[in-house]
């Protein structure tokens, strides 16, 4: 369910119109594996690579996953975010490639959990998610807003339910201005956790229906197939209730082999599809979780912090172990 902290194919060209705009480069070619998004060149895997050429995991890590379009988290180890992001965005438009970002800053990130922190307040998020925005500005981007936050709206108090409620709905307000190219997703959990109706209500309450749509299975490991199903009621709930159903994307990155009930470090999973345009269900499949970064200090490395780039866990991934 949670994330640590920081951290294709030609024929996709069938995607929707609006994709496709934003999305041409990667249709060009069918040789291109990458499918028109960013390779992070400073991702985790990618600097352990680095600086572990000699390691005998190091070749295989290379070819599966530091190669590899993988979002980039930011948060409040960024340093000043709307240069941060501007960066970022800015190598990836040098490269005529599509960056995959993440907001993960939401004051009591996680619930205390793993991955807790946040920005200190809610004036706070609001300077931190207008200056991330405006660091996108026009240039076009895939970002995700705050993993988790409202799947965990049930861990805190009701009043501050609705504070964090009104925090993703500024948040979504500030990128439909500020990053008016951008495709920007709300994060609505997974297929297990919130029921459909429930999180159709939440995301409309955040202003869903005014930025591209949801992302689903961020960090954790449920198939494609379930994700699809999932996102397809939460897509006729939206319409159902509010008029409007929205397009979703899912993370890829750890479901290769399904989910086993657990979600930190669990052993036995897989890497799923690599980032590329879907031609059914969701919109775009994505590795979101930065494939090797360990969920906290739990299941397969349990002296890992959270967001630490773990070659075991990278290798199991890829081996399916």
């Amino acid at each position: 369910m949670r994330q640590g902290i920081r951290v294709v194919p030609g024929s996709r060209c069938i995607a929707p119109f609006a994709l496709v705009a934003l999305l041409a480069s990667g249709c060009a070619t069918a040789a291109n594996q990458n499918g028109g998004f960013y390779v992070d060149p400073d991702s985790n895997p990618a600097i352990w690579v680095r600086d572990h050429g000699g390691d005998a995991r190091a070749a295989k890590i290379r070819a599966s996953v530091s190669s590899k379009p993988m979002a980039r988290w930011f948060g409040n180890w960024s340093g000043p975010i709307g240069s941060a992001v501007s960066r970022y965005v800015e190598a990836a438009r040098s490269a005529d490639k599509l960056p995959i970002l993440v907001a993960y800053n939401i004051p009591g990130r996680d619930c205390g959990g793993h991955s807790g922190g946040g920005a200190g307040s809610a004036q706070a998020y609001r300077t931190w998610i207008s200056s991330f925005a405006s660091g996108i500005g026009n240039t076009r981007a895939v970002v995700v807003i705050e993993p988790d936050a409202l799947a965990q709206l049930d861990c805190l108090a009701a009043d501050q339910r609705a504070v964090r409620t009104d925090l993703l709905k500024y948040a979504a307000r500030e990128f439909k201005l500020r990053a008016p190219n951008a495709l920007v997703y709300h994060d609505g959990g997974n297929a297990t956790w919130v029921p459909a109706e429930e999180m159709a209500r939440r995301l409309h309450a955040a202003a869903a229906g005014e930025i591209r749509g949801f992302a689903l299975n961020v960090s954790n490991y449920h198939t494609t197939a379930d994700s699809n199903r999932y996102g397809a009621a939460v897509s006729a709930a939206l319409k159902n209730q509010f008029g409007y159903a929205k397009p979703f994307v899912v993370d890829t990155s750890r479901n290769g082999n399904g989910s086993n009930g657990e979600w930190c470090n669990p052993a036995g999973r897989k890497l799923g599809a690599a980032s590329q345009h879907s031609a059914s269900g969701a919109e775009m499949l994505l590795w979101v979780k930065v494939p090797g970064d360990s969920d906290g200090n739990c299941g397969i490395a349990p002296n890992t912090p959270a967001g630490t780039f773990s070659p075991d866990i990278a290798t199991r991934l890829i081996e399916g172990r």
